[in-house]
This record gives structure tokens, sequence and C-alpha cells, in this order.
């Protein structure tokens, strides 16, 4: 019998985004997204979210953590950590909150956020919306949950250029004590000149300064915390065996790829297709494969990647591992598909075919 409850509860979140996502897609995509997130924590602390099954065989070890699965959810969807535990029961194999920057900021002006239904896409010119640091540690230290837990940091959008590695500083500071690794985002293309930091030389300064960082808090914490950076989409092969050189000088410990995209092939001519913004879902997935290919090649095995961008079922996810990814995110799959794609990408990854037991979550 509890066998069976367990099996029933966790058939709930996937059979209700079916039946709710109409009346969420009738919302604004902004709101919806708050609304989906607030009753998903309502859920949680009422015992009544999905009881996420555990998997046999599928743990992964990566930059020294040790993954419970490599189907993680990408930055962004929680950018305060307000909903970690809310999160969670969704069956993710390590969570990424954020981006968090020093101060609060609004982020830019509504509408920022679009759906472009015909293509599994969205849009979003989101400009790192965030309550800033002190409310986002606060956040991470009442959640409850304890399993991997990715920060993904930026910079303010008005602090000059020649200051960003001050932003990125102050912020591995604050949240190292507090993460299993530490995301530098450096690809948004919704803050005015960051991808200007993946120029060779600026990213050669900035991987210096934030690598002197780490090891000093290594040292002071006694533990090392894991950085990762996250690229864009839009790199040509030279700049991506650039970053690849300079992850590898620098022994920066992964790097996620990819961010969203500015580009808008398939799209252009759909409604909301051309809105100012970043791009991600399903015209991202070939692009951000290609890069995870080129990275993996240059890198050599030296530095793992993590697989994001377009990844709208489990034969996406089986691409980006194929193409050198060690573990993926999902995103944008998550408000076509719901919950269920977790379990399918689960599925391909971990061939729970294989492993019956698995299955029945015993």
């Amino acid at each position: 019998m509890a066998v069976q409850v367990r099996q029933t509860r966790r058939k709930i979140a996937p059979v209700s985004y079916v039946l709710l996502r109409p009346a969420l897609f009738a919302l604004e995509p902004e709101l919806a997204h708050h609304v989906t997130l607030a009753s998903l924590k309502a859920l949680e602390r009422v015992g009544l979210a999905p009881v996420p099954r555990p998997r046999e065989g599928c743990e992964r070890q990566v930059m020294g953590i040790t993954f419970p699965n490599p189907v993680g959810l990408g930055a962004g969807l929680d950018k305060n950590g307000a909903y970690i535990d809310a999160l969670a029961t969704l069956g993710f194999g390590f969570i990424e909150v954020g981006t968090v920057t020093p101060r609060p900021q609004p982020g830019n002006p509504r509408p920022r956020l679009f759906r472009v239904p015909e293509a599994h896409a969205i849009v979003n010119r989101m400009g790192f919306n965030n309550h800033g640091l002190e409310r986002f540690v606060e956040n991470v230290h009442r959640a409850r949950w304890r399993g991997v837990l990715g920060i993904n940091i930026g910079k303010n959008f008005d602090t000059p250029m020649e200051y960003a590695a001050r932003d990125y500083l102050a912020c591995l500071k604050k949240v190292y004590a507090l993460a299993s690794y530490v995301t530098v985002n450096i690809s948004s293309p919704n803050t005015k000149g960051l991808r200007d930091l993946q120029a060779a030389d600026q990213l050669d300064a900035l991987l210096a300064a934030l690598a002197r960082e780490r090891d000093e808090l290594a040292r002071r914490y006694r533990r090392r915390v894991p950085l990762a950076l996250k690229i864009a989409p839009d790199l040509e092969q030279e700049q991506v065996d650039a970053v690849a050189a300079l992850l590898r000088r620098y022994e920066i410990d992964a790097v996620i790829a990819t961010n969203t995209t500015i580009a808008r092939d398939g799209v252009a001519a759909l409604p909301n297709g051309n809105e100012t913004g970043g791009l991600s879902g399903a015209p991202l997935t070939v692009k951000s494969t290609a890069i995870i290919e080129r990275l993996a090649g240059a890198l050599a095995g030296a530095i793992p990647v993590i697989g994001v961008g377009g990844i709208m079922n489990g034969a996406d996810a089986r691409a980006k591992i194929a193409a050198g990814a060690s573990l993926v995110q999902l995103y944008t799959g998550l408000i076509y598909r719901g919950p269920a794609l977790v379990a399918e990408c689960l599925d391909v990854l971990c061939g729970a075919a294989r492993h019956p037991a698995a299955r029945l979550g015993r």
C-alpha cells in the first residue's frame, strides 16, 4: 500500500501540469512563472508535492562532487533562492539558483518574458532582477534541502565594466560557504556589456582574480568549492578555443554551455520571435550541442562540461551527453513539458528500463 501511495503522489505533478498548462499559458508569462513556483511551494509545505523516486546506478562524480543523478535545474528559474525545497521535490540531481548580484536590482522594464509556443521557445530580457545578496543568503540558509546546490553569480547592471570583477568577488565571498559549486555568469545578453567579459583579455583578468579568491577561501574554510563558468552559444570556434585555454590555465572546475542566444534562426517571423532578449528552448538545441562538442574537444577531458540549452525531451539530453557533457540542466523545457521532462531525461540517461527496482522507488 505504501508503494502505491508513493506512486500516486509521484504521478500528481506530471498529470496536473498537462491539465494546468493551458490555464498557465493564458496568464502573462512572468505572472505564470510566479504562480507556478508559489503553488509548488504551497504543495511542498503541506506535504502534497511529488515524491522523487530514487534512481539506482544514476550517480555521477563531477567537480569532485557526487551528484545523485545527472539532471539538474538551470539557473534563472529561482533567482532569489526562495523555492529550493519546493523545486527539490521534482527529482533533480542538483539545483542551481540565481543569478544573484551584490545589490538588489529590479531588472529590465516589463513585459520582459515572452513565449514563442509555435517554436517551443522563450525570449527573456529579465536583466538579473533579484533581491540582492543579503536576501539571497537568508533564503538559502532557510532551505532544508541538503542536496547539490549551485549558486549563480553576476554583476549589477550599473557597475562599470572595469569594476565588474569586484561584483563577482563580492558574491563569491558571500555565497562560498553555502554552495556546492559557484557559477560565474558572464553570458547573459540582458545586461549591457556583460558578454564582453568573454573576450580573451577581459576573461583572463576575471578568471585570475576569481581563482586567487577561490584559493584563499578554500584555505579559510578548509573546503574547496568548485567554480564553473557559464558561456554563450554565440561564440565563434576560435573564441570557444580561447575560453577553453583560459579555463585550463586557471583550473576552473567546470564550464556550463550554454546560456540563451541572441540569434533568431527559425523564429524571427513568429509572434514574439523578434523581441529583444535571449532566446531559449527548441531553437537553441543544435547550437548549444555544437558548442558542447567543441568545448569537450578543446578541453580533452581536463574540465567537465555541463550541458544546457534546448533540452525538450530525453533524446535531447542524451545528445548533450554524447557531445561531451557530464551533466545536463533543464529550464525552458520545463515550461512546455512540466515535471514529466525530468523523469523522461532520467529514464533515458539512467537506463530506468534496465533497473525495474529503481522504477518502483525501492
